[in-house]
Protein backbone atom coordinates (compact mmCIF):
# COMPACT_ATOMS: atom_id res chain seq x y z
CA UNK A 1 0.00 0.00 0.00
CA UNK A 2 1.29 3.32 -0.28
CA UNK A 3 2.93 5.15 2.08
CA UNK A 4 0.70 8.33 1.62
CA UNK A 5 -2.32 6.64 1.92
CA UNK A 6 -5.08 8.80 3.97
CA UNK A 7 -8.32 8.02 5.75
CA UNK A 8 -10.15 10.74 5.01
CA UNK A 9 -13.62 9.87 3.80
CA UNK A 10 -16.15 8.34 5.96
CA UNK A 11 -15.49 4.97 7.64
CA UNK A 12 -18.18 3.03 5.77
CA UNK A 13 -16.23 4.31 2.06
CA UNK A 14 -13.15 2.95 3.82
CA UNK A 15 -14.77 -0.68 4.48
CA UNK A 16 -15.67 -1.32 1.10
CA UNK A 17 -12.05 -0.43 0.05
CA UNK A 18 -10.22 -2.67 2.45
CA UNK A 19 -12.28 -4.49 5.03
CA UNK A 20 -9.79 -6.70 7.09
CA UNK A 21 -10.94 -8.80 9.60
CA UNK A 22 -8.97 -7.87 12.37
CA UNK A 23 -8.95 -4.31 13.33
CA UNK A 24 -5.98 -4.70 15.40
CA UNK A 25 -3.65 -7.49 15.11
CA UNK A 26 -0.71 -8.45 17.28
CA UNK A 27 1.69 -11.42 17.20
CA UNK A 28 4.37 -12.22 19.76
CA UNK A 29 4.76 -8.36 20.64
CA UNK A 30 7.21 -7.75 23.17
CA UNK A 31 8.94 -4.67 24.44
CA UNK A 32 11.96 -4.18 26.78
CA UNK A 33 12.93 -0.66 28.03
CA UNK A 34 16.77 -0.98 28.15
CA UNK A 35 18.58 0.12 31.52
CA UNK A 36 21.22 2.36 31.91
CA UNK A 37 24.32 1.30 32.89
CA UNK A 38 24.07 -1.60 35.61
CA UNK A 39 20.35 -1.39 36.02
CA UNK A 40 17.69 -4.13 35.09
CA UNK A 41 15.79 -3.96 31.86
CA UNK A 42 12.11 -3.49 32.26
CA UNK A 43 10.14 -6.03 30.01
CA UNK A 44 6.90 -4.10 29.50
CA UNK A 45 5.33 -6.46 27.31
CA UNK A 46 5.91 -10.01 26.73
CA UNK A 47 4.53 -11.99 23.83
CA UNK A 48 1.40 -10.35 23.79
CA UNK A 49 -0.94 -11.87 20.78
CA UNK A 50 -4.41 -10.53 20.38
CA UNK A 51 -7.07 -9.79 17.63
CA UNK A 52 -9.35 -7.11 17.77
CA UNK A 53 -12.21 -8.03 15.55
CA UNK A 54 -13.04 -4.73 12.98
CA UNK A 55 -16.31 -3.02 14.38
CA UNK A 56 -15.81 -4.10 17.36
CA UNK A 57 -15.77 -2.23 21.22
CA UNK A 58 -13.35 -3.86 22.24
CA UNK A 59 -11.80 -3.36 26.29
CA UNK A 60 -8.35 -3.48 27.96
CA UNK A 61 -8.16 -3.53 31.72
CA UNK A 62 -5.03 -3.77 33.91
CA UNK A 63 -3.81 -2.02 37.12
CA UNK A 64 -0.89 0.61 36.77
CA UNK A 65 2.14 0.08 34.98
CA UNK A 66 0.56 -3.31 33.62
CA UNK A 67 1.84 -2.76 29.91
CA UNK A 68 -1.31 -0.91 28.48
CA UNK A 69 0.01 2.95 27.83
CA UNK A 70 3.33 0.78 25.94
CA UNK A 71 0.89 -1.18 23.91
CA UNK A 72 -0.88 1.75 23.44
CA UNK A 73 1.99 3.98 22.67
CA UNK A 74 2.97 1.13 20.16
CA UNK A 75 0.16 1.55 18.03
CA UNK A 76 0.24 5.11 17.42
CA UNK A 77 3.85 4.77 16.32
CA UNK A 78 5.22 7.03 19.03
CA UNK A 79 7.31 3.77 21.03
CA UNK A 80 9.29 1.15 19.10
CA UNK A 81 8.59 -2.43 19.97
CA UNK A 82 11.13 -4.66 20.52
CA UNK A 83 9.68 -7.80 18.25
CA UNK A 84 6.87 -9.01 16.95
CA UNK A 85 4.43 -7.57 14.52
CA UNK A 86 1.85 -5.43 14.52
CA UNK A 87 -0.95 -4.20 12.03
CA UNK A 88 -3.76 -1.43 12.57
CA UNK A 89 -6.15 -1.73 10.04
CA UNK A 90 -4.39 -4.75 8.03
CA UNK A 91 -1.51 -2.63 7.52
CA UNK A 92 1.72 -3.38 9.00
CA UNK A 93 3.41 -0.43 11.06
CA UNK A 94 7.05 -1.48 10.20
CA UNK A 95 6.47 -1.60 6.07
CA UNK A 96 3.75 1.17 5.59
CA UNK A 97 4.36 3.42 9.14
CA UNK A 98 2.71 6.20 7.62
CA UNK A 99 -0.36 4.68 6.55
CA UNK A 100 -0.47 2.66 9.39
CA UNK A 101 -0.88 5.64 11.69
CA UNK A 102 -3.33 7.06 9.31
CA UNK A 103 -5.64 4.25 10.33
CA UNK A 104 -5.86 4.78 14.10
CA UNK A 105 -6.73 7.87 16.10
CA UNK A 106 -5.64 8.28 19.67
CA UNK A 107 -7.32 10.35 22.61
CA UNK A 108 -4.71 10.53 25.30
CA UNK A 109 -5.29 10.10 28.64
CA UNK A 110 -3.75 13.32 29.32
CA UNK A 111 -5.19 17.09 28.36
CA UNK A 112 -2.44 17.84 25.91
CA UNK A 113 -3.91 20.60 24.33
CA UNK A 114 -2.22 24.19 23.54
CA UNK A 115 -3.81 26.77 25.83
CA UNK A 116 -3.73 29.55 23.01
CA UNK A 117 -5.40 27.73 20.17
CA UNK A 118 -9.30 27.34 19.78
CA UNK A 119 -11.14 24.22 19.47
CA UNK A 120 -11.48 25.13 15.73
CA UNK A 121 -7.63 25.89 14.96
CA UNK A 122 -6.86 23.15 17.16
CA UNK A 123 -8.48 21.28 14.69
CA UNK A 124 -7.73 22.71 11.68
CA UNK A 125 -3.87 22.25 12.94
CA UNK A 126 -4.72 18.38 13.16
CA UNK A 127 -5.82 17.92 9.56
CA UNK A 128 -3.67 20.04 8.33
CA UNK A 129 -0.67 17.56 10.13
CA UNK A 130 -2.57 14.69 8.63
CA UNK A 131 -2.80 16.02 5.03
CA UNK A 132 -6.18 16.41 5.09
CA UNK A 133 -7.48 18.84 1.72
CA UNK A 134 -9.69 22.18 3.16
CA UNK A 135 -12.48 21.12 0.93
CA UNK A 136 -12.36 17.52 3.07
CA UNK A 137 -12.59 18.83 6.71
CA UNK A 138 -15.24 18.66 8.77
CA UNK A 139 -14.37 20.73 11.36
CA UNK A 140 -17.35 22.08 12.59
CA UNK A 141 -19.59 19.53 12.38
CA UNK A 142 -17.08 16.84 14.64
CA UNK A 143 -17.12 19.87 17.15
CA UNK A 144 -21.05 19.84 16.89
CA UNK A 145 -20.47 15.99 17.17
CA UNK A 146 -18.90 16.35 20.62
CA UNK A 147 -21.08 19.22 21.84
CA UNK A 148 -18.70 21.98 21.75
CA UNK A 149 -19.91 23.84 18.52
CA UNK A 150 -20.54 27.43 20.84
CA UNK A 151 -17.05 27.08 21.72
CA UNK A 152 -15.55 27.21 18.73
CA UNK A 153 -13.59 30.35 19.56
CA UNK A 154 -13.10 30.25 23.07
CA UNK A 155 -9.55 29.31 23.84
CA UNK A 156 -8.75 25.75 24.95
CA UNK A 157 -7.41 27.58 28.60
CA UNK A 158 -11.11 28.55 28.92
CA UNK A 159 -12.45 25.58 28.40
CA UNK A 160 -14.10 23.11 31.41
CA UNK A 161 -12.23 19.91 32.14
CA UNK A 162 -14.71 17.58 30.76
CA UNK A 163 -14.87 20.36 27.17
CA UNK A 164 -11.38 19.86 26.41
CA UNK A 165 -11.57 16.11 27.20
CA UNK A 166 -14.00 16.01 24.32
CA UNK A 167 -11.48 18.53 21.94
CA UNK A 168 -9.18 15.62 22.74
CA UNK A 169 -11.95 13.45 20.94
CA UNK A 170 -12.56 15.69 18.53
CA UNK A 171 -9.08 16.09 17.17
CA UNK A 172 -8.39 12.24 17.04
CA UNK A 173 -11.14 12.16 14.23
CA UNK A 174 -9.92 14.89 11.83
CA UNK A 175 -8.91 12.71 9.92
CA UNK A 176 -11.87 9.56 10.16
CA UNK A 177 -9.72 7.00 11.31
CA UNK A 178 -11.50 3.72 10.99
CA UNK A 179 -9.43 2.50 14.48
CA UNK A 180 -10.32 4.73 17.74
CA UNK A 181 -8.09 4.22 20.83
CA UNK A 182 -9.67 6.21 23.69
CA UNK A 183 -7.31 6.09 27.02
CA UNK A 184 -9.13 6.41 29.85
CA UNK A 185 -11.50 9.10 28.36
CA UNK A 186 -13.69 9.55 31.26
CA UNK A 187 -10.91 9.98 33.51
CA UNK A 188 -11.91 13.19 36.00
CA UNK A 189 -15.35 13.94 34.54
CA UNK A 190 -18.47 14.31 35.96
CA UNK A 191 -20.94 11.01 35.93
CA UNK A 192 -23.32 13.23 33.09
CA UNK A 193 -20.43 13.61 31.13
CA UNK A 194 -19.23 10.27 31.38
CA UNK A 195 -22.90 9.01 29.80
CA UNK A 196 -22.69 11.55 26.95
CA UNK A 197 -19.47 10.20 26.40
CA UNK A 198 -20.67 6.34 25.92
CA UNK A 199 -23.16 7.66 24.27
CA UNK A 200 -21.31 9.06 21.92
CA UNK A 201 -18.79 6.01 21.44
CA UNK A 202 -21.80 4.08 20.79
CA UNK A 203 -22.70 6.20 17.87
CA UNK A 204 -19.57 6.35 16.50
CA UNK A 205 -18.89 2.36 16.65
CA UNK A 206 -22.89 1.99 15.11
CA UNK A 207 -21.05 4.07 12.10
CA UNK A 208 -18.16 1.15 11.52
CA UNK A 209 -15.47 2.76 13.95
CA UNK A 210 -13.82 0.32 15.88
CA UNK A 211 -13.06 1.72 19.42
CA UNK A 212 -10.31 0.36 21.87
CA UNK A 213 -11.06 1.30 25.34
CA UNK A 214 -8.56 1.20 28.33
CA UNK A 215 -10.27 2.57 31.83
CA UNK A 216 -9.99 1.59 35.48
CA UNK A 217 -13.88 2.34 35.60
CA UNK A 218 -14.77 -1.40 35.57
CA UNK A 219 -18.78 -0.87 35.16
CA UNK A 220 -18.09 1.34 31.84
CA UNK A 221 -16.02 -1.40 30.57
CA UNK A 222 -18.76 -3.68 31.28
CA UNK A 223 -21.71 -1.57 29.97
CA UNK A 224 -19.86 -0.42 26.36
CA UNK A 225 -17.64 -3.29 25.53
CA UNK A 226 -18.16 -6.85 23.48
CA UNK A 227 -15.21 -8.42 24.51
CA UNK A 228 -12.16 -7.63 27.15
CA UNK A 229 -8.44 -8.83 27.77
CA UNK A 230 -6.62 -8.00 30.87
CA UNK A 231 -3.14 -7.37 31.14
CA UNK A 232 -1.11 -7.63 33.90
CA UNK A 233 3.19 -7.56 34.58
CA UNK A 234 3.10 -6.88 30.78
CA UNK A 235 1.46 -10.28 29.59
CA UNK A 236 -2.21 -11.30 28.56
CA UNK A 237 -3.62 -12.93 30.77
CA UNK A 238 -7.34 -12.85 30.10
CA UNK A 239 -9.29 -12.65 27.21
CA UNK A 240 -12.89 -13.20 25.82
CA UNK A 241 -15.94 -11.99 25.48
CA UNK A 242 -17.57 -9.63 28.47
CA UNK A 243 -20.27 -11.96 29.65
CA UNK A 244 -18.61 -14.79 29.43
CA UNK A 245 -15.88 -13.58 31.48
CA UNK A 246 -17.82 -12.29 33.95
CA UNK A 247 -20.37 -15.81 33.82
CA UNK A 248 -16.55 -17.64 34.66
CA UNK A 249 -16.60 -16.32 37.85
CA UNK A 250 -19.19 -19.09 39.48
CA UNK A 251 -20.02 -17.44 42.72
CA UNK A 252 -23.68 -15.72 44.25
CA UNK A 253 -24.04 -14.25 47.17
CA UNK A 254 -27.74 -14.24 49.04
CA UNK A 255 -28.30 -11.81 51.47
CA UNK A 256 -30.98 -12.56 53.64
CA UNK A 257 -32.61 -10.20 56.39
CA UNK A 258 -35.17 -12.03 58.78
CA UNK A 259 -37.24 -10.82 61.54
CA UNK A 260 -36.11 -12.51 64.67
CA UNK A 261 -32.25 -12.00 66.23
CA UNK A 262 -29.91 -14.74 64.78
CA UNK A 263 -28.16 -16.41 67.70
CA UNK A 264 -27.64 -20.34 67.73
CA UNK A 265 -30.07 -20.58 64.87
CA UNK A 266 -27.08 -20.29 62.66
CA UNK A 267 -25.37 -23.46 63.85
CA UNK A 268 -28.00 -25.20 62.09
CA UNK A 269 -26.26 -24.10 58.98
CA UNK A 270 -22.92 -24.49 59.28
CA UNK A 271 -22.56 -27.02 55.88
CA UNK A 272 -23.10 -23.93 54.57
CA UNK A 273 -20.39 -20.72 53.71
CA UNK A 274 -22.85 -18.33 55.76
CA UNK A 275 -21.47 -14.91 57.41
CA UNK A 276 -23.78 -13.52 60.10
CA UNK A 277 -23.25 -9.06 59.38
CA UNK A 278 -25.59 -8.29 61.62
CA UNK A 279 -28.41 -9.23 64.36
CA UNK A 280 -30.89 -9.88 61.96
CA UNK A 281 -28.98 -10.20 58.87
CA UNK A 282 -26.47 -12.85 57.06
CA UNK A 283 -24.79 -13.41 53.45
CA UNK A 284 -25.07 -17.07 51.85
CA UNK A 285 -22.38 -17.81 49.22
CA UNK A 286 -22.47 -20.44 46.93
CA UNK A 287 -21.61 -21.70 43.52
CA UNK A 288 -24.04 -22.42 41.07
CA UNK A 289 -22.42 -25.71 39.98
CA UNK A 290 -21.58 -27.10 43.33
CA UNK A 291 -25.41 -26.39 45.47
CA UNK A 292 -28.39 -26.29 44.99
CA UNK A 293 -29.92 -23.38 46.92
CA UNK A 294 -33.37 -24.81 47.35
CA UNK A 295 -31.49 -27.43 49.98
CA UNK A 296 -30.14 -23.97 51.54
CA UNK A 297 -33.51 -22.08 51.95
CA UNK A 298 -34.83 -25.48 53.32
CA UNK A 299 -32.78 -25.99 56.04
CA UNK A 300 -32.78 -22.18 56.93
CA UNK A 301 -36.68 -22.96 56.89
CA UNK A 302 -35.77 -25.30 59.89
CA UNK A 303 -33.89 -22.81 62.23
CA UNK A 304 -37.32 -20.65 62.59
CA UNK A 305 -36.06 -17.86 61.09
CA UNK A 306 -38.76 -16.12 59.60
CA UNK A 307 -37.29 -14.61 56.27
CA UNK A 308 -37.93 -10.57 55.35
CA UNK A 309 -35.75 -10.01 52.33
CA UNK A 310 -33.55 -12.39 49.92
CA UNK A 311 -31.49 -10.41 47.59
CA UNK A 312 -28.98 -12.04 44.91
CA UNK A 313 -25.83 -10.54 44.08
CA UNK A 314 -24.65 -11.99 41.15
CA UNK A 315 -20.57 -10.71 39.91
CA UNK A 316 -19.84 -8.34 37.78
CA UNK A 317 -16.51 -7.42 36.42
CA UNK A 318 -14.74 -5.86 39.46
CA UNK A 319 -14.76 -9.49 40.68
CA UNK A 320 -13.47 -10.73 37.96
CA UNK A 321 -10.67 -8.26 37.43
CA UNK A 322 -9.91 -9.20 41.26
CA UNK A 323 -9.89 -12.70 40.87
CA UNK A 324 -7.68 -12.46 38.04
CA UNK A 325 -4.84 -10.50 39.06
CA UNK A 326 -4.90 -10.93 42.64
CA UNK A 327 -1.65 -12.57 42.74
Amino acid sequence: MNESIRYDSSVSEQSSIRRPKYALSLEGLNKVYRAKKKGIDTHALKDINLNIERGSIFGLLGPNGAGKSTLINILSGIVIKTSGKVKVWGIDIDSHARAARAAIGVVPQELNLDAFFTPRELLELQAGLYGVPNNERRTLEILERVGLSDRAETYSRDLSGGMRRRLLMAKALVHNPPVLVLDEPTAGVDIKLRKSLWTFVRELNAAGTTVLLTTHYLEEAEELCDRIAIINNGELIACDETHKMVASLDSKELHISVAEDITDAVLELNNFDVEVIGKNQMVFRYRTGQIDISSFVETLSKTGLTITDLVTVEPDLEDVFLNITKD
